[in-house]
């Protein structure tokens, strides 16, 4: 029977092109109780902000990992306003028309006030 070197990365990640090591952080945090449930406070020092909603993943029970879950943009609901300006009146063709005016332009602008 052979023995078996195992050979350890951690010292030479600065020497492999391409390859980074993670940055590890340590923590203490207590779990309380809240309600049913049991909580884990968090420390400020993560940088979260409250109310975030979070996915967590447990392996065996014991390894226990989390992040934020990206919240969907609003969309607007064009159902809940259809109708309800019912006292607007549309506008002749001959109310639309403009006048005409020269463009606003910053730089020109600066230059003519000098």
């Amino acid at each position: 029977m052979t023995d078996v070197k195992r050979i350890s990365l951690e010292g030479i990640y600065g020497s492999v092109p391409g390859v980074k090591p993670r940055e590890v952080a340590h923590f203490r945090a207590r779990t309380f109780k809240s309600g049913n449930s049991l909580a884990l406070r968090l420390p400020a020092g993560l940088g979260l902000e409250p109310g975030v909603e979070m996915e967590l993943r447990v392996e065996d029970g014991q390894h226990y990992e989390f992040w934020p879950i990206e919240t969907p943009k609003r969309k607007f609901a064009i159902d809940k306003v259809w109708g309800s300006a019912t006292d607007l009146k549309l506008l002749d063709p001959s109310e639309r028309a403009f006048e005409e005016r020269p463009l606003w332009r910053g730089d020109d602008a600066d230059k003519e006030a000098k």
